[in-house]
């Protein structure tokens, strides 16, 4: 273990709620070593050349120059990156293959789905649960894109609900080879791959188990046709039929019955580096709709001296610079906790695995909010660009139909929202996080009277980081009174949830930003970071007025009479902006400098 790392204190998923951050403690983008930045450089390299290049080529149904562009990746060792290297990657960290991830995601939806659909879900599956046969036979040839992966999991009558999947794996007599026979739907790379990840039901277990297929016509395999999809139109998307195929017992992946686990740690993996996927997405498309407003005249005046343009610029930029600073932060966490679990003992394989569940809050948070603030980014990019927006000759329009996706992807938002709120519940309950002592204090602060006393707000972020622990409060207070009323029966109160989980975004998101830039803002100077100190300002700003509306929401949901006055009450003591910025002139600020600079210029 680094020394880096044991000098700083490693919060546990779900902990930023109930704990402190320092700033020096998280990661951001302008940490990265000299490999990542030449790494990332190499990506965008490629990226230009081969994909924004021909961004049209993707937005015709081009399948045969998505199969061509994915083996350059992988000719580049952009297939491998997280792949150890005793199978042919190059066994980078976890903070590596976000960024790779990132920056080759952002140019189309077709590749990026390709892309994530074989690095992460084809691939991964293998290098966490395989055997050693099992990697050593599969794992380098998709490292190199010699073959390609893709993942069996959805069925007509099994999507959210994974583990009701009708598929079956039947053991043959002589106990050699299992017969599978079912359908899959929506299977991304289906017209290209050389093997399948494959869940069945092995008799009547209550879970499902993986299995290995390879793609062979002959052994009971057929596909669909090319499913007609809003976006990603060069993804291969295909429904794939298996009967009696037979697939021989070395090839089942884990353990009998361990499936459903494998399907969900994969998720977990998945729903960080959707929002990974997100990321350059945003960033090209603030670029594309500032070049065109400084160079439309509209009125005998390019339209990005008008107020609405740059309101719209300037809420763009700052999500963009938002979903870095979170993403980055959790990417950082995960990567320091697989390394303390090797440390300690535990294998690759298992230190992986652990780390990335520990922080499965946080990549149900990250997937949820990087992947709306991509849709809003992309609608609005299509707004500035007017009735160009709306042709598909500019790239806004197919951008908008590709980030639509991202909001079911790896477990709809919806689900996802509902996870976190569970999950930190869940936590809480085994002691891994302690929600019950600051959810009573915050209870015992609202029977109490409120100081009256003029805090100290002259250093940057005082207030800023005063406001954000106390919408932590407002969480606490409505999921601890939620908890107490309601006990285990919570998950049946969906909405009560969804409120709960918006108010636990906001405040993720919030807080890495500030942590993010009062960071670099120790290191640079406050003069090198005024804009990014805006974009900070800005967030928090509008996080408060999603919190004041999510948590009244919530409170009259549940809570009566003087419960629910005090509460009220107390939401809106947690929610006092004492010095309400002028947002106006934040945006002001910060639309002028994106600008100036014409384009995204902050990672």
């Amino acid at each position: 273990m680094s020394t880096e790392i044991a000098k700083k204190e490693i919060l546990r998923g779900g902990q930023f709620l109930v704990k402190e951050t320092k700033c020096e403690d998280v990661f951001t983008l302008e940490d990265l070593s000299e490999e990542q930045t030449m790494m990332r450089d190499s990506t965008k390299e490629f990226v230009d050349r081969e994909l924004w290049a021909h961004w049209e080529r993707f937005e015709n149904k081009d399948y045969a120059f998505t199969e061509e562009t994915m083996r350059k990746a992988g000719e580049l060792g952009l297939l491998g990156i997280a792949v150890p290297e005793a199978y042919g990657g190059m066994g980078m960290g976890f903070v590596s293959t976000m960024l790779v991830c990132d920056y080759i995601s952002g140019a189309t939806g077709s590749f990026s789905t390709a892309f994530g659909a074989h690095t992460g879900i084809g691939t991964m599956p293998i290098t966490l649960y395989g055997n050693e046969e099992q990697k050593q036979k599969y794992v380098p040839k998709l490292a190199s894109g010699e073959w390609f992966g893709a993942y069996c999991l959805t069925e007509p009558g099994a999507g959210s609900d994974a583990n009701s999947g009708k598929t079956k794996a039947v053991l043959s007599d002589d106990g050699k080879h299992y017969s599978i026979s079912g359908q899959k739907m929506w299977i991304s790379n289906a017209g290209f791959c050389n093997m399948f990840i494959v869940f069945a039901r092995i008799e009547d277990d209550k879970n499902i188990t993986g299995f290995i297929v390879e793609n062979d016509p002959s052994n009971g395999i057929t596909l669909g046709d090319e499913e007609k999809k809003l976006g990603i139109h060069s993804s291969s998307t295909r429904q794939v039929f298996f009967s009696d195929t037979k697939v021989p017992i070395e090839n089942m992946l884990s353990t009998r019955g361990n499936g459903f686990k494998i399907a969900m740690n994969a998720l977990n993996v998945g729903r960080i580096k959707l929002a990974a996927a997100c990321l350059d997405a945003q960033r090209r498309v603030v670029t594309e709709a500032v070049k065109y407003a400084n160079e439309r005249i509209q009125f005998k005046t390019p339209i990005m001296n008008f107020g609405a343009i740059k309101s719209k610029i300037a809420t763009m930029a700052t999500n963009a610079y938002v979903g870095e600073s979170a993403s980055y932060r959790a990417a950082k966490n995960i990567e320091d906790r697989i390394a303390i679990r090797e440390a300690e003992g535990n294998s690759h394989q298992e230190a992986e695995l652990k780390g990335v569940e520990e922080y499965a809050i946080e990549c149900s948070i990250l997937k949820v909010a990087v992947s709306e603030d991509c849709q809003t980014t992309t609608d609005e990019g299509i707004q500035i660009f007017g009735g160009m927006g709306f042709s598909a000759d500019t790239p806004m329009e197919s951008a908008w139909r590709d980030s639509r996706i991202a909001r079911i992807y790896e477990g709809t938002n919806e689900i996802n929202r509902m996870l976190a709120v569970g999950m930190l519940v869940k936590k809480a309950m085994k002691g891994h996080v302690d929600l019950l002592g600051p959810a009573t204090a915050v209870g015992e602060e609202l029977m109490g009277i409120p100081s009256f006393d003029a805090p100290d707000f002259s250093e940057l972020f005082a207030e800023e980081k005063d406001l954000v622990a106390r919408l932590k409060k407002v969480f606490l207070m409505v999921a601890g009174s939620a908890v107490q009323k309601f006990g285990p029966e919570l998950e049946k109160h969906q909405q009560l949830m969804m409120a709960a989980s918006d108010i636990l975004i906001e405040v993720y998101m919030a807080e890495s930003t500030i942590l993010r830039t009062e960071k670099n803002a120790k290191r640079f100077g406050e003069d090198a970071q005024t804009t990014q100190i805006a974009m900070s300002r800005l967030y928090l700003y509008e996080a408060v007025d999603k919190i004041i509306q999510k948590g009244k929401e919530a409170i009259v949901s549940f809570a009566e009479g003087d419960e629910q006055r005090m509460m009220l009450m107390g939401l809106k003591r947690f929610t006092k902006y004492t010095n309400n910025p002028n947002v106006v002139a934040l945006r002001t600020q910060i639309a002028d400098k994106v600008a100036a600079d014409n384009g995204y210029t902050f990672d």
